[in-house]
């Protein structure tokens, strides 16, 4: 329990002082230094998802950073176990990326804000109309050589057992050309939903699986992209 109490207090604290990121973030877009713009967003939020993965106890192992691509707009397909995974893949995986989110998110205070800097793409599943705007976008962006995050699971799993993966999260690579990068996340869960909600220290893996390009698959393959990529993301699971 005097973790999680810490935790929360270092946690509110990070977002008191976030105003002054923000401050420092839009300062150098007014000053037009569009590249130190992207650098200080990506640096801000990979240290404050380092620091709270590190408070909690998390020791996390990442392998496979040489499976991923050089540059362009990449679809990161991942597993998802619990409320530590954006921070993981934040902090961990290098380079800027947004989340494919649902839209109670875009209200959160200040972490709603650095959401949409990121470029997350948030999704309203009981407006249909919205929902195929936001993939619109979401397409787009891949176009124009943003990466996002897509967890097909659709809500986190609480457990090293994944949920049946749904199809409709790959329409994003169909429809943009972007090359799916797999992600395997083991053990998450058990720094806060395997311990009732207490923040509790665990080991993470997170492995990065090499890309799949769809113009590289035949027709047969494209009809089971879905079970494939979550087979290769169960593969490096330690609970299959």
């Amino acid at each position: 329990m005097p973790r999680t109490i810490f935790w929360f207090a270092c946690f509110w604290l990070l977002q008191l002082l976030s105003p002054l990121f923000l401050l420092a973030y839009f300062s150098l877009g007014f000053l037009g230094r569009r590249q130190g713009q992207a650098k200080f967003l990506d640096w801000t939020t990979r240290t404050w998802a380092r620091l709270l993965i590190g408070i909690a106890g998390g020791r996390v192992e990442v392998s496979g950073l040489e499976n991923l691509p050089a540059g362009g707009g990449v679809l990161f397909i991942a597993n998802h176990q619990g409320a530590f995974d954006i921070p993981l893949l934040l902090g961990y995986v290098p380079g800027l990326k947004g989340f494919i989110s649902k839209k109670e998110n875009s209200r959160l205070p200040i972490v709603g804000i650095w959401m949409k800097l990121l470029g997350c793409i948030f999704l309203d599943r009981k407006d249909p109309r919205q929902s195929a705007r936001a993939i619109a976008r979401g397409i787009e962006d891949l176009r124009a050589g943003r990466s996002l995050v897509v967890f097909p699971e659709g809500t986190r799993s609480k457990s090293g057992v994944m949920n049946r993966f749904k199809g409709g999260s790959f329409k994003l690579a169909s429809r943009s050309g972007a090359a799916i990068v797999p992600l395997t996340i083991d053990g998450s869960y058990r720094l806060r939903e395997g311990n009732r909600g207490r923040i509790t220290p665990g080991n993470v893996r997170l492995h990065i699986h090499p890309p799949i390009r769809l113009q590289d698959l035949s027709a047969a393959e494209k009809n089971t992209l879905t079970e494939k990529v979550q087979g290769i993301i169960a593969s490096r699971l330690s609970v299959l």
